[in-house]
Protein backbone atom coordinates (compact mmCIF):
# COMPACT_ATOMS: atom_id res chain seq x y z
CA UNK A 1 0.00 0.00 0.00
CA UNK A 2 1.43 3.36 -0.98
CA UNK A 3 0.90 6.47 1.03
CA UNK A 4 -0.91 9.33 -0.59
CA UNK A 5 0.60 12.81 -0.83
CA UNK A 6 -2.05 13.88 1.67
CA UNK A 7 -0.37 11.74 4.32
CA UNK A 8 3.15 12.91 3.42
CA UNK A 9 2.52 16.63 3.85
CA UNK A 10 1.78 16.46 7.59
CA UNK A 11 5.00 14.49 8.14
CA UNK A 12 7.01 17.18 6.41
CA UNK A 13 5.22 19.82 8.42
CA UNK A 14 5.81 17.85 11.62
CA UNK A 15 9.46 17.32 10.70
CA UNK A 16 9.89 21.04 10.10
CA UNK A 17 8.10 21.86 13.33
CA UNK A 18 10.27 19.37 15.26
CA UNK A 19 13.45 20.79 13.77
CA UNK A 20 12.37 24.29 14.80
CA UNK A 21 11.49 23.10 18.31
CA UNK A 22 14.92 21.52 18.65
CA UNK A 23 16.71 24.67 17.45
CA UNK A 24 14.55 26.86 19.71
CA UNK A 25 15.47 24.70 22.72
CA UNK A 26 19.15 24.51 21.77
CA UNK A 27 19.65 28.27 21.22
CA UNK A 28 19.44 29.34 24.88
CA UNK A 29 20.91 26.07 26.11
CA UNK A 30 24.15 26.54 24.19
CA UNK A 31 24.26 30.29 24.87
CA UNK A 32 24.93 29.58 28.56
CA UNK A 33 28.69 29.17 28.86
CA UNK A 34 28.41 27.66 32.33
CA UNK A 35 26.03 24.85 31.38
CA UNK A 36 27.17 21.50 30.04
CA UNK A 37 24.19 20.55 27.89
CA UNK A 38 23.68 16.99 26.69
CA UNK A 39 21.74 15.97 23.62
CA UNK A 40 19.28 14.25 25.97
CA UNK A 41 18.68 17.59 27.69
CA UNK A 42 18.08 19.29 24.33
CA UNK A 43 15.60 16.52 23.49
CA UNK A 44 13.82 17.03 26.83
CA UNK A 45 13.70 20.83 26.47
CA UNK A 46 12.38 20.55 22.91
CA UNK A 47 9.75 18.03 23.90
CA UNK A 48 10.83 15.52 21.26
CA UNK A 49 12.18 12.00 21.51
CA UNK A 50 15.85 11.17 21.09
CA UNK A 51 15.12 9.45 17.76
CA UNK A 52 13.55 12.67 16.47
CA UNK A 53 16.51 14.70 17.68
CA UNK A 54 19.03 12.39 15.99
CA UNK A 55 16.96 12.16 12.82
CA UNK A 56 17.24 15.93 12.50
CA UNK A 57 20.77 16.28 13.87
CA UNK A 58 22.85 13.08 13.78
CA UNK A 59 25.26 14.54 16.33
CA UNK A 60 26.12 17.51 18.49
CA UNK A 61 28.28 19.02 15.77
CA UNK A 62 25.41 19.10 13.26
CA UNK A 63 23.17 20.81 15.79
CA UNK A 64 25.82 23.41 16.58
CA UNK A 65 26.48 23.99 12.88
CA UNK A 66 22.76 24.57 12.29
CA UNK A 67 22.58 27.07 15.16
CA UNK A 68 25.66 28.89 13.92
CA UNK A 69 24.48 29.03 10.30
CA UNK A 70 21.03 30.23 11.40
CA UNK A 71 22.61 33.14 13.28
CA UNK A 72 24.81 33.97 10.28
CA UNK A 73 21.63 34.16 8.19
CA UNK A 74 20.26 36.72 10.65
CA UNK A 75 23.39 38.89 10.63
CA UNK A 76 23.60 38.80 6.83
CA UNK A 77 19.95 39.88 6.54
CA UNK A 78 20.65 42.66 9.05
CA UNK A 79 23.09 44.20 6.56
CA UNK A 80 20.19 44.92 4.19
CA UNK A 81 17.98 46.15 7.04
CA UNK A 82 20.65 48.58 8.29
CA UNK A 83 20.55 50.61 5.07
CA UNK A 84 16.93 51.68 5.37
CA UNK A 85 16.66 55.43 5.99
CA UNK A 86 20.31 55.90 7.00
CA UNK A 87 23.39 57.46 5.50
CA UNK A 88 25.92 54.88 4.27
CA UNK A 89 28.22 55.51 7.25
CA UNK A 90 25.39 55.23 9.76
CA UNK A 91 24.13 52.03 8.09
CA UNK A 92 27.58 50.46 8.39
CA UNK A 93 27.91 51.44 12.05
CA UNK A 94 24.43 50.09 12.89
CA UNK A 95 25.33 46.79 11.22
CA UNK A 96 28.70 46.63 12.98
CA UNK A 97 26.95 47.02 16.33
CA UNK A 98 24.69 44.10 15.40
CA UNK A 99 27.74 42.14 14.27
CA UNK A 100 29.40 42.87 17.60
CA UNK A 101 26.34 41.44 19.38
CA UNK A 102 26.47 38.40 17.12
CA UNK A 103 30.14 37.78 17.87
CA UNK A 104 29.70 38.32 21.60
CA UNK A 105 26.59 36.15 21.79
CA UNK A 106 27.89 33.32 19.63
CA UNK A 107 31.26 33.01 21.36
CA UNK A 108 30.00 30.04 23.38
CA UNK A 109 28.44 28.25 20.40
CA UNK A 110 31.60 28.77 18.34
CA UNK A 111 33.79 27.53 21.20
CA UNK A 112 31.60 24.44 21.60
CA UNK A 113 31.67 23.85 17.85
CA UNK A 114 35.46 24.10 17.88
CA UNK A 115 35.52 21.14 20.29
CA UNK A 116 34.06 19.04 17.46
CA UNK A 117 35.93 20.56 14.53
CA UNK A 118 38.88 22.81 13.72
CA UNK A 119 38.97 26.54 13.04
CA UNK A 120 39.80 25.70 9.41
CA UNK A 121 36.54 23.76 9.04
CA UNK A 122 34.40 24.95 6.11
CA UNK A 123 31.54 25.81 8.49
CA UNK A 124 33.63 28.72 9.77
CA UNK A 125 35.20 29.72 6.46
CA UNK A 126 31.96 29.52 4.51
CA UNK A 127 30.01 31.50 7.06
CA UNK A 128 32.78 34.09 7.39
CA UNK A 129 32.66 34.52 3.60
CA UNK A 130 28.90 35.09 3.82
CA UNK A 131 29.35 37.78 6.47
CA UNK A 132 32.11 39.44 4.43
CA UNK A 133 29.87 39.43 1.35
CA UNK A 134 27.05 41.01 3.38
CA UNK A 135 29.31 43.72 4.82
CA UNK A 136 31.33 44.56 1.71
CA UNK A 137 28.66 46.76 0.03
CA UNK A 138 28.01 48.59 3.32
CA UNK A 139 31.68 49.42 3.78
CA UNK A 140 32.14 50.36 0.12
CA UNK A 141 29.18 52.76 0.20
CA UNK A 142 30.32 54.30 3.48
CA UNK A 143 33.85 54.76 2.15
CA UNK A 144 32.58 56.17 -1.13
CA UNK A 145 30.43 58.69 0.76
CA UNK A 146 33.51 59.83 2.68
CA UNK A 147 31.96 59.00 6.06
CA UNK A 148 34.27 56.04 6.77
CA UNK A 149 38.03 55.95 6.25
CA UNK A 150 39.06 54.25 3.04
CA UNK A 151 42.27 52.53 4.15
CA UNK A 152 40.59 49.45 5.66
CA UNK A 153 39.18 46.33 4.05
CA UNK A 154 35.97 44.67 5.16
CA UNK A 155 38.04 41.76 6.49
CA UNK A 156 40.06 44.13 8.68
CA UNK A 157 36.93 45.81 10.01
CA UNK A 158 35.32 42.45 10.83
CA UNK A 159 38.50 41.27 12.57
CA UNK A 160 38.54 44.48 14.60
CA UNK A 161 34.92 44.10 15.71
CA UNK A 162 35.51 40.41 16.48
CA UNK A 163 38.52 41.30 18.61
CA UNK A 164 36.55 43.77 20.70
CA UNK A 165 33.68 41.26 21.07
CA UNK A 166 36.04 38.70 22.60
CA UNK A 167 37.29 41.01 25.35
CA UNK A 168 36.23 39.70 28.74
CA UNK A 169 34.18 41.96 30.97
CA UNK A 170 30.68 43.27 31.29
CA UNK A 171 28.94 45.78 29.08
CA UNK A 172 30.25 48.70 31.16
CA UNK A 173 33.77 47.63 30.29
CA UNK A 174 33.33 46.55 26.66
CA UNK A 175 30.79 49.05 25.26
CA UNK A 176 33.13 52.06 25.56
CA UNK A 177 35.80 50.05 23.75
CA UNK A 178 33.35 49.29 20.96
CA UNK A 179 32.44 52.97 20.72
CA UNK A 180 36.11 53.99 20.45
CA UNK A 181 36.57 51.37 17.75
CA UNK A 182 33.58 52.60 15.76
CA UNK A 183 34.68 56.23 16.18
CA UNK A 184 38.07 55.23 14.79
CA UNK A 185 36.46 54.07 11.58
CA UNK A 186 35.06 57.53 10.80
CA UNK A 187 36.84 59.83 8.38
CA UNK A 188 38.29 62.94 9.96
Amino acid sequence: MTSSPLHQTPRRTDATRNREKILAAARPAFADAEAEISMAEISRRAGVGMATLYRNFPGRRELLEALYAEEVDVICAAADDAVEGRTPGAALLVWLRELFGFFAGKRHIAAELLKHTGSDDPVFGGNRARVIDAGRPLLAAAQQSGEIRDDLTVEQVLDLIHSVATIRGGAAHVQPLLQVTLDGLRSH
